[in-house]
């Protein structure tokens, strides 16, 4: 049945909550929410009122990325005619003949998103959908993630927005941006926190069999680890950042190592990694202590010293600044049940 609800009122408690659907989609970024936020009703009672519609610009079947038809319950102007609490909108990607991924962007999906978000209260992206907010000029001037694959492209099309690519979602007042395609559970559940409080959050995490739910600032993936140069001189740096975590590393000393000037280092890093030396090394230090943490029995001290850190207190301030946690909350969280 085509929607027909009068939209989001401000104070009450339902919560009009409208995904995008259009052509070629990413089903699970359509799929997932939906699924989380019943849980929600679910545990509550219904106390929170979440009513989910699927607007397409038209009511035809719509045909995702994975094959699978999807079906609207309303059309983009039905939606744009009322108020929404939640505006999801989900990504889509083609991968060209050299196996890279593309952010698909319509441009006349852009412009029907851009009047919805006009009508929403909160906005969300899950995956490459930040790069349709970007497109509409919703991300200027904020930070914002999206899949790691095309953060860098997010960041090269749109200089106005500061990219992330490490955390799993963020939020930039009522703008909030998600990582890759499962980070959707994650991006969900703090919504549902936002709204009704973390318990009801942990409760549902619980009914997904998530391993509790996870932080803001918790990696979407081995980032600096996997980032792609396209020099040999800086993955020899990077390769010799890996092999002497634990020693001190300073810009002079990584110049001299490449040859060139502590200036021109530090320009290479912006160019090839967007980052700063001493962002990539802490960012560096951060993911093997992480690695640490979940899969030995390792004392802070003994890893701060592994990794680099040299005081447990430096450790601690990283694990704070990048993941929005301490090392011994981190553990508590991911650790495997083989280090235990």
């Amino acid at each position: 049945m085509p929607f027909t609800s009068g939209g989001f009122v401000p104070g009450s408690s339902r919560r009009l909550i409208v995904i995008v659907l259009f052509e070629g989609v990413d089903l699970l970024d359509v799929t997932g929410p939906p699924e989380v936020f019943s849980l929600a009703r679910r545990e509550t009672r219904d106390a929170a009122g979440y009513e989910v519609v699927l607007a397409a610009e038209t009511m035809e079947p719509v045909t995702t990325g994975a094959g699978v038809r999807v079906l609207p319950d309303t059309t983009f102007e039905q939606a744009a005619a009322g108020r929404i609490d939640t505006l999801i909108v989900p990504g889509a990607v083609e991968v060209d003949s050299e196996h890279r991924v593309h952010p698909l962007v319509d441009p006349a999906l852009v412009g029907r998103v851009k009047t919805l978000a006009g009508r929403s209260h909160r906005i969300a992206s899950v995956c490459v959908g930040a790069h349709i907010l970007a497109a509409a000029g919703l991300l200027d001037g904020k930070r914002a993630t999206t899949h790691w694959s095309t953060a860098r492209q997010l960041a090269a099309d749109h200089p106005a927005v500061e990219v992330d690519a490490d955390p799993i979602f963020i939020r930039e007042g009522n703008v909030w941006t998600g990582a890759g395609i499962s980070a959707c559970l994650d991006l969900s559940l703090a919504l549902i926190a936002d709204d009704l409080g973390e318990a009801v959050a942990l409760r549902v995490a619980r009914q997904l069999v998530m391993y509790l739910k996870r932080p803001s600032g918790q990696s979407q993936f081995s980032v600096p680890l996997e980032q792609v140069s396209t020099t040999r001189r800086i993955e020899d740096l990077r390769h010799h950042i890996l092999r002497n975590l634990g020693r001190p590393l300073t810009i002079a000393d990584l110049a001299a190592f490449a040859h060139v000037s502590d200036r021109h280092l530090t320009r290479l890093f912006k160019t090839e990694l967007g980052t700063t030396p001493y962002a990539y090394i802490e960012s560096v230090r951060v993911e093997k202590a992480r690695g640490e943490l979940e899969t030995t029995d390792a004392t802070l001290e003994r890893i701060a010293t592994n990794c680099g850190f040299g005081t447990t207190d430096t450790l601690v301030r990283a694990f704070r600044r990048r993941l929005n946690t301490t090392p011994t909350e981190y553990r508590r969280r991911f650790r495997t049940p083989q280090a235990s």
